[in-house]
């Protein structure tokens, strides 16, 4: 029988890894104090609080049940080797074959945690797709992305909400906001903030030519009060109503409550449709134009204001990340990290992880050798 003893010490090794930057023991003694908290009385008459300690209490069990069924899992493995030298049964080989194929699964997964550094990462995100250069082609291709986007978000269990659509002129859309809510959503989808280019024959050309489009998507990290850390004067504001079109709930095109705020000094612009009333989609515009606005103040702190506002790079040639090669040739490639895939149906279905990993790997490489330097 194959001697696993080699893989056994790495997943114990991975498992005590896990350990630290789970920070298992902070869990176990944050755990006791937060189900207090969610069993006082009184907790409710504060909503956001509320919402706050549930999420929490239900990120640290979590993260204490998966370390709990890892070791689980581990300790079964090394029983069944144990069983299967003492009773020379070479036909437990293939459970425990599967069992480590599991485990070191499930540490893979696991270890992206370890990734996510920044102080929102493991919140929800506030995404806009705009159409950029390529016509109605690019409209086509910016509502592509956001099916991409909606279809990964299923995979990983996670909630999206469109919060407004702006129609394209021919096809597709000109533009698409909406939140992607869920654990590590923000730290995930930040890989993917930039301009997506695809090449592909134009179903919109009547000659059959080979055509480029791009799209930009922009990534903020959702802040539920952000009143603490940034103020908004309304006369900065510049708030517009209009009936609601597309996508967006049963009470779109029945009245003129969508909103749309644009922030004057910086230029940042929201919009929401799809809630029940005026004064619902202005509270919904609002904090995501405060989400906009912390992040933009972060990013200038680290002086990275132009890769998180995106409002003066062109949206064309020579400033993409991704490439998607449909014609003549079938490729998926992200210029900056050099990983590639050559399914772009199942890339253009939701497969992109591969790609947001590469993109994280490489983030750590780059913050580790400027420690080093």
């Amino acid at each position: 029988m194959q001697d696993f003893t080699p893989q056994l010490k790495d997943l114990r090794s991975r498992l005590g890894d896990a350990e630290g930057y789970l920070r298992i023991a902070d869990l176990r003694a944050r755990q006791p104090q937060l189900e207090t908290e969610m069993g006082r009385p009184d907790l409710w008459d504060d909503q956001d609080r509320a919402r706050a300690v549930q999420r929490e209490l239900a990120a640290v069990n979590e993260d204490l049940e998966l370390f709990s069924d890892l070791t689980t899992l581990i300790d079964d493995a090394d029983t069944l080797v144990e069983l299967a030298s003492e009773e020379g049964d070479d036909s437990l080989e293939g459970e425990i074959t599967d069992s480590v194929i599991e485990l070191e699964s499930q540490f893979h997964d696991l270890e992206l945690r370890s990734l996510f550094t920044g102080e929102y990462d493991e919140g929800d995100a506030v995404c806009l797709i705009q159409s950029g250069e390529g016509g109605t082609d690019a409209q086509d291709w910016a509502e592509m992305l956001l099916r991409m986007y909606s279809r990964w978000a299923e995979r990983r269990g996670l909630d999206i909400e469109l919060a407004s659509v702006s129609p394209g002129t021919e096809a597709g859309m000109s533009s698409a906001e909406f939140e992607v809510r869920g654990r590590y959503a923000y730290g995930l989808l930040q890989s993917e903030r930039g301009v997506h280019r695809l090449v592909r024959m134009s179903p919109f050309n009547k000659d059959g030519k080979r055509q480029t489009a791009f799209a930009a998507l922009q990534v903020v990290p959702f802040i539920e009060d952000a009143s603490g850390e940034v103020e908004i004067d309304e006369k900065d504001l510049r708030i517009d109503t209009y009936r609601s079109s597309g996508a967006g709930g049963q009470h779109v095109n029945v009245t003129d409550s969508a909103v749309r705020i644009t922030h004057l000094p910086t230029g940042l612009v929201t919009s929401c449709q799809n809630e029940r009333s005026q004064h619902q989609n202005k509270d919904r515009a609002m904090q995501m134009l405060a989400a906009k606005l912390v992040d933009l103040e972060r990013q200038k702190r680290q002086d990275e204001l132009a890769a998180i506002s995106g409002e003066n790079k062109s949206v064309g040639f020579g400033s993409q990340i991704r490439s998607y090669v449909l014609a003549p040739y079938q490729m998926v490639k992200d210029l900056r990290t050099e990983y590639e895939d050559g399914d772009v149906d199942g890339v253009l279905d939701g497969d992109i992880d591969s790609f947001m990993e590469s993109w994280l790997q490489l983030q750590r490489a780059t913050r580790s050798d400027e420690a080093d330097a």
